[in-house]
């Protein structure tokens, strides 16, 4: 697929409405969804295009008008039907059989260039039969926030689902958590699917093993396709789920993020992260930091992650179960655990500036980076930040050189921990030649940005749009993060 080429003209015709779209979904009947109407709104103003996107949809960003998008992802233009996807999901661990698609849908389908099935499912797009008595709207400042949230973990290598397009709608909106009155927006995000685990966990509620047969082969017809003809292709789906699963918790971890809701209506069939609401980044390494003001326990807080993603996996054996056999499922979750710690100890030695290091000072390595990270309490972010911004071939030197110039980190003498780490480091460097300092330092400053969306960030961003409508700095800070690329 090429570059769509649309005139630029007032009566050419919206590219976004001439794209092919696929009835993938749709095809498996309305026991999976319902289908509605989007909300009409006062005002259609376009605050964010994702153009990065664009030629994934095999169109040039330079033609696609900002009409284009008001039409079809702002009054929803379009000739195929809007789908309100239908799931149940374990909340806070307790099942919850009143969930759904509440405020969004499904507006289409669409093959990018790179051959992969896309979703375009809404935010803020009105009510719903699972509305449970809400208004179906988003918040303009919780659109802002998940905008940011995808640009972020995509530039930091997360798996994640991204915003194609976010409007303001001129609605006014009561929230709880909010300062009320607040402006409200309508969201398009794109991603490989929006089938969730919930979407299983109803049909199993409903006692329709027929229905979650169908399920599993459109699953994995569309996007296992590797699997479609191998005999055990069932066992197999599930084993790659655990393991897809597994790394993009590691990648999380990796990355300082706490999703804060890993309900299992949260967590899609593909193993790709998506769906952020009160999200954060660590500020310093606290195994129990906690993004949602609402989890009182800290049943998702940040060290819990891991476990709970392995514990989502195993209640989706639930419905699974009546397709594939109890000890494929259990051999299948059995590798989350090595499939996590693999991943997460590779993607924290990027983070240490080593692509690979397989001598056994790795283990140690990563042990005791977290035992100065939690003693020190230094920015976690800024630990890393300060590695790549002062890394020094006189490293190799002398451990007293490391990180001497930065103010972050304990001083020479003042912390055994940090003065252990300094000298494993110096001894690792001196492992590599000379030759191999100036790719440790590309990788350091590869995998450790300057740019980090923690909390005061966001709400930096945020104040000049609620108090100013200046969305100026909301777009230097997208460039910024999208300079990575």
């Amino acid at each position: 697929m090429t570059l769509a080429e649309t005139p630029n003209t007032e009566d050419s015709l919206n590219p976004f409405l001439t794209l092919n779209y696929e009835a993938a979904l749709a095809s498996l009947g309305d026991d999976y969804y319902d289908e509605v109407k989007a909300a009409e709104f006062p005002q259609h103003i376009l605050r964010w295009r994702n153009d990065s996107l664009l030629p994934k949809l095999g169109l040039n960003p330079q033609v696609v008008k900002d009409e284009d998008f008001i039409n079809t992802f702002g009054k929803f233009q379009g000739s195929q039907p809007c789908l309100a996807l239908r799931y149940h999901g374990y909340q806070f661990g307790e099942y919850n059989p009143q969930l759904g698609d509440g405020r969004g849908f499904l507006y289409g389908q669409i093959r990018g260039t790179d051959g992969e099935l896309y979703d375009f499912g809404t935010k803020g797009s009105g009510r719903t039969p699972y509305s449970r008595g809400g208004d179906g709207m988003l918040t303009l400042k919780g659109g802002v926030r998940e905008v940011l949230a995808a640009e972020a973990l995509h530039q930091l290598g997360v798996r994640t689902s991204r915003c194609l397009s976010m409007m303001e709608t001129g609605l006014s909106l009561w929230r709880g958590d909010e300062p009320s009155p607040t402006r409200s927006s309508v969201m398009v995000r794109m991603s490989s699917s929006h089938i969730r685990f919930g979407t299983f966990e109803r049909l199993y509620f409903l006692q329709r093993p027929d229905l979650i047969q169908k399920l599993l082969d459109h699953v994995i017809e569309h996007y296992y396709p590797h699997l479609a003809h191998e005999p055990d292709k069932y066992a197999l789906f599930y084993a790659e789920l655990v393991q897809r699963v597994a790394k993009l918790v590691a990648q999380w971890m990796a990355a300082g993020f706490c999703h804060a809701v890993l309900n299992t209506d949260n967590m899609s069939i593909t193993g790709e992260s998506f769906d952020y609401g009160p999200y954060a980044f660590i500020p310093t390494y606290d195994p129990y930091f906690t993004a949602a003001y609402f989890d009182y326990y800290k049943r998702y807080c940040y060290a819990h992650q891991p476990g709970i993603c392995q514990l989502n996996l195993e209640m989706l054996q639930q419905p699974l179960k009546a397709i594939i056999p109890q000890t494929a499922l259990e051999a299948g979750l059995a590798q989350f655990s090595d499939y996590y710690s693999a991943e997460y100890q590779t993607l924290m030695l990027k983070k240490l500036g080593f692509e690979q290091l397989s001598f056994p000072e790795a283990d140690e390595l990563l042990s005791l980076t977290i035992k100065v990270l939690q003693d020190s309490q230094v920015g976690y972010h800024q630990f890393f930040y300060e590695m790549a911004r002062t890394f020094s071939v006189k490293w190799r030197d002398e451990p007293g050189c490391i990180l001497n110039s930065s103010d972050c980190v304990p001083a020479s003498g003042a912390s055994a921990i940090f003065d252990n780490w300094c000298i494993l480091y110096h001894k690792i460097l001196n492992n590599f030649d000379p030759d191999d300092m100036g790719r440790i330092a590309q990788t350091l400053a590869h995998y450790n940005p300057q740019t980090v969306l923690l909390r005061p960030v966001i709400e930096s961003i945020w104040e000049p749009i609620a108090q100013e409508d200046n969305w100026q700095p909301f777009y230097e800070l997208i460039k910024k993060l999208q300079s990575r690329d």
